[in-house]
């Protein structure tokens, strides 16, 4: 039986042999992928928190380690940053609300101003309409809303319940952030613990790479934060809009959230501007938030987040593209970090293995042999130096790592 099967395989080409043993193989790969984006999707109300918190660390920690080398304790570190943090952001939106609050007086008569001439408009313009027709108008708009009042009240408990959700995982999100910036090595430690000790080191290093591909991410993302601040409120300033200031600060705080945060700010910006400088203004104003989102999404992100994760322009707009798809705003937020994560740790894991594949022959010339404490090489040219695991030069310490 055996022979007539070796037989009936020797009449198989080799080329379908190989595609089929690919193909299953693909199938398998593509199989465990599939459950583990439903586990995540499953379990997103604890893994996009955790994932934000770590974004928020890759913000914060290098603050943290700066104080550390000053010789104060990493869980004050942590917390001095911490809240220095929450009081740039309180500070920002502060100045943002008694700003437009300090307006709203001069908002609300140019608001008047703009409705008589808007009705002006529609009864002496080409429409020439009625004014009994627009007060008819208004009053189709009241009975619209009183008659659909269950329907609204619906959806205020429902966007209710949002609402809290969105306070919980806030609430978690500081919570898991505050143990990160405060036992960040600890945790780390025990998780390399549950690897094999042959290859414990190889994804230390490349666990220490990838976090920091994270920390230039974060760096880029404020960067070009800054650049949409600056540009609209500059535009807002010389087309004469008020409340400029507040304006650009509102838009440099939404340029975090990917799509939904230009789009809301720079909506608000030619809200304020139709209200205040008439429609001509807010179509000026709207070409330059256009404009600025176009610079973003165009060339600042791909140029500066692609340099500073290394990876192509073309593969940060893919991954922005592929996120926004399959999981919305979360997906675009979390698609580019995790892609320069995965690139950087894949990289670091691809070029510790060649090294390796290469160490027996070290081991019949123990002079040439590389000293524990030298630095990983980098194939790419990057400068990995910073991101070594500490060693104190001793062959248990870089066998075996300090517990958590």
């Amino acid at each position: 039986m055996l022979s007539e099967e070796a037989d009936v395989v020797g009449w198989v080409p080799t080329g379908l042999r190989v595609c089929a043993a690919l193909s299953w193989r693909f199938l398998v790969v593509v199989a465990a992928i599939y459950v583990v984006v439903w586990l995540v999707g499953y379990l997103s109300f604890v893994v996009v928190p955790v994932a934000i918190a770590l974004l928020l660390a890759a913000l914060l920690a290098p603050a943290v380690q700066q104080l550390v080398k000053y010789r104060i304790p990493q869980p004050v570190a942590a917390a001095i940053v911490l809240i220095g943090g929450l009081g740039i952001v309180g500070a920002l939106l502060t100045f943002v609300i008694t700003q437009f609050t300090a307006g709203l007086p001069a908002l609300q008569e140019k608001v008047n101003s703009s409705l008589d001439r808007v009705n002006d408009w529609l009864i002496n313009g080409p429409l020439h309409l009625r004014e009994t027709q627009i007060v008819d108008f208004v009053n189709n708009a009241v009975d619209f809303l009183q008659e659909n009042q269950a329907a609204i009240a619906d959806s205020a408990l429902s966007t209710a319940g949002a609402v809290g959700e969105i306070l919980t995982g806030l609430l978690l999100t500081l919570v898991v952030l505050v143990f990160f910036l405060a036992h960040g090595q600890q945790i780390w430690n025990f998780l390399i613990r549950g690897v094999p000790a042959p290859v414990r080191k190889r994804v230390d290093l490349a666990g220490r790479r990838g976090f920091a591909s994270l920390v230039s991410y974060v760096r880029a993302t404020a960067a070009v934060a800054v650049v949409d601040g600056v540009g609209i409120g500059i535009g807002l300033w010389i087309v004469g809009v008020p409340l400029a200031i507040p304006l650009a600060t509102l838009v440099f705080l939404g340029a975090f959230i990917p799509i939904i945060g230009a789009v809301v700010t720079g909506a608000v910006a030619v809200l304020v501007a139709l209200v205040t400088n008439g429609f001509v203004t807010a179509l000026i104003v709207l070409a330059i938030v256009v404009g600025v989102m176009q610079l973003e999404g165009n060339v600042l992100q791909p140029l500066l987040l692609g340099r500073a994760v290394r990876l192509h322009p073309l593969a940060v707009i893919l991954a922005i593209t592929a996120g926004m798809t399959t999981a919305g705003i979360t997906g675009a937020l979390l698609s580019v970090p995790l892609l320069a994560v995965l690139n950087s740790g894949i990289k670091s894991l691809a070029q510790e293995a060649s090294e390796g594949d290469a160490e027996p022959e070290a081991t019949t010339a123990p002079a040439k042999r590389t000293s524990p404490t030298t630095p990983v090489s980098d194939t790419d040219g990057d400068d990995d130096s910073l991101d070594e695991p500490p060693s104190n030069g001793s062959d248990s310490a870089r066998k075996e790592p300090d517990p958590a």
